[in-house]
């Protein structure tokens, strides 16, 4: 049972970075990012790739897994930042599925469908792992909560609500989509090495399109634009998808199939009922008035005047 409690906490850290990072993307400055399970399958891809091809250390691999995912998204944004939104999305969704395509036919590097087995751990044991994930998680959530009270994170609030109010009081708003679309990269490379350690295995199944819209639940959930509530909503989402595992304790006589649907069905009761009575997320993001005093999430006063800069 404490096994099992690790790996579950394990998979809730892990959701936590992605959560953030599709968090900073589009729930502070509006970048629709349907492709998040591409730039995820390239931060666990290159820490793998790294560690069983050229038999780099755990710690060298997370750091060039880093760089090339944070890299990686700053490419993609920088050749699509001046596409609408919708048009945006659909190009970071085609990213994805071409990278896909790649890790699936190339086989002479990413050995295709077969995957890439015995990818070693930084720390062997279950705590250490869990450990391991939570400072992943802790300097993505003190880093990304130091960008949302920075000029930066005011601006990419700014670029969300009205790009082009933004864009006429003098903000680079290309400049600013591309810094903060290559931090969610960042956060999203970390995830991407964490995944590759905890499974130690990985192939191209474990990546789709349910993952990112699995991350917009969680961030919808969270709140949008608040960091603090995604670290609840990652855990609330997992306790109740794998939660709903015992089912098949509580009510036998069901077929596995009947349980199967069962299970989709309570989960999205359960989002529901979440929805209807914190229909804010559990959090709210944080912002800064000034004039009569400071809001966090909060209604200003009447007079305050809010800073951009």
């Amino acid at each position: 049972m404490t096994s099992y409690l690790l790996s579950l906490l394990t998979i809730a850290v892990i959701a936590g970075v992605v959560g953030l990072a599709l968090n900073i993307q589009w729930g502070m400055t509006g970048l629709v990012n349907f492709g998040l399970f591409g730039f995820y399958m390239v931060g666990a891809y290159a820490c793998a790739l790294l560690i069983t091809q050229l038999g780099w250390a755990p710690w060298q691999a997370v750091l060039a897994s880093i760089v090339i995912t944070t890299v990686v998204c700053a490419l993609v944004s920088l050749i699509s930042l001046r596409l609408e939104d919708d048009y945006f999305a659909i190009v970071t969704l085609a990213f994805a599925e071409s990278v896909k395509l790649i890790v699936n036919n190339e086989e002479w590097l990413t050995r295709g469908s077969i995957g890439i087995p015995g990818i070693p751990r930084p720390f062997p044991s279950d705590i250490g792992m869990l450990l391991f994930a939570m400072a992943g998680l802790a300097l993505v959530f003190l880093a990304f909560e130091t960008v949302s009270r920075s000029p930066l994170g005011r601006t990419a609030r700014a670029l969300r609500d009205d790009p082009l109010v933004a864009e006429t009081v003098g903000k680079n708003v290309l400049g600013a989509r591309l810094r903060l679309f290559a931090l969610g990269g960042t956060a999203l490379g970390i995830a991407g090495c964490l995944h590759a350690f905890y499974y130690q295995y990985i192939d191209p199944t474990q990546f789709n399109v349910a993952m990112t819209a699995s991350a917009f639940m969680l961030v919808i959930l969270a709140g949008r634009g608040s960091h603090r509530g995604v670290l609840l909503s990652s855990l609330t989402v997992v306790v109740l998808i794998e939660g709903t595992r015992f089912l098949d304790d509580a009510i036998p006589w069901f077929a596995p199939h009947q349980l199967a649907a069962l299970r989709l069905i309570l989960i999205g009761l359960a989002l529901i009922l979440l929805l209807i009575y914190k229909p804010e997320g559990f959090g709210r993001e944080y912002r800064y008035l000034h004039g009569r005093g400071r809001a966090t999430g909060r209604a200003a006063a009447p007079a305050a005047r809010c800073r951009w800069d």
